[in-house]
């Protein structure tokens, strides 16, 4: 495959595990183990990916401006949301680096403009190793100062009414009516998964820090399971449960806390120099549910 070609949607395969890659976003569009779906396609500009890489940072910037190192800098809405959000990867389209039948990597760069005062180059690699999706996505700061950079990965995954999640965090952040996180403080029983338990039927928009980098997932319906690992620059998360949709939640792995511009130590954002890189990398092996044996 020659280096910066463009391609359409590429198919993964490695036995029971199988991925549809898009060029746009660099985004999973479906994964499937042993026939089921995992990651089920509800985000993205047009609701088609499965999961999408969060370059060059996560979520939104209030007012969409941010003051660092003694400058001040603007951002543009580049979506519907009044809010600048996500980055730019999710809603661009990246150059196919290298590809087998088990892997694609991607490339994406951009240059500051009116919209974003950001310019670097990203790269997100898809790998399947054995039963398990291995994302890493890493940035590279292409601009001529210090700016405070990002990362995540932001999966759909698939939710029956049997879903069970199991990720400890030491501490909760409320939510604003502007989708912004507000106050910090202990994690409330009714979203403390640190033990299995059911996901609840509310909604569910709120970032989470002190976290090893792994989660369990388990749906006993579809008789599969999950376990998740992030690492690098991974060491926080957010999970979003809508109301108007049942059928998905997203737990997705970050650096950083939303709109981490306007919070103390910028929510774990890092300022990246010239030249220098920020990576991460998420893991998501998944296996059969053990099967049960009734009592006699």
């Amino acid at each position: 495959m020659s280096e910066g070609q463009v391609v359409s949607d590429i198919e993964l395969r490695h036995d029971d595990l199988a991925v549809r890659v898009s060029p746009q976003g660099a985004a999973v569009t479906a994964a499937t183990f042993r026939g089921i779906p995992f990651l089920v396609a509800a985000g993205g500009p047009d609701g088609a990916m499965a999961n999408f890489a969060m370059v060059p940072f996560g979520n939104r910037v209030e007012d969409n401006a941010m003051s660092f190192a003694g400058r001040d800098y603007a951002f543009q809405p580049n979506t519907s949301d009044p809010l600048y959000r996500h980055g730019d990867g999710w809603l661009s389209f990246w150059q196919l680096e290298d590809s087998s039948p088990e892997h694609a990597q991607f490339t994406f760069s951009r240059a500051a403009d009116k919209v974003s005062p950001y310019a670097y180059l990203t790269r997100q690699q898809i790998r399947l190793a054995g039963d398990a999706l291995v994302l890493t996505l890493s940035v590279e700061n292409r601009g001529e100062t210090t700016l405070p950079f990002g990362l995540g990965q932001h999966p759909f995954f698939a939710r029956t009414p049997e879903t069970r999640l199991t990720i400890a965090a030491d501490r909760y952040w409320s939510e604003r009516p502007d989708h912004l996180p507000d106050m910090p403080g202990p994690v409330p029983d009714c979203f403390d998964f640190g033990s299995e338990k059911l996901l609840p039927q509310r909604w569910m928009n709120n970032a989470f820090e002190g976290w090893n980098g792994r989660a369990a997932i388990a749906w006993p319906e579809l008789g599969i399971q999950a376990a998740l690992e992030a690492d690098g620059a991974l060491d926080r998360f957010m999970l979003y449960m809508p109301v108007d949709r049942s059928d998905f939640f997203c737990l997705e792995p970050m650096s950083h806390l939303p709109n981490g511009h306007h919070l103390p130590d910028l929510g774990g954002l890092t300022p990246l120099a010239p030249g220098e890189v920020l990576a991460g990398e998420v893991t998501i092996l998944m296996s059969a549910l053990p099967i049960q044996s009734e009592g006699r």
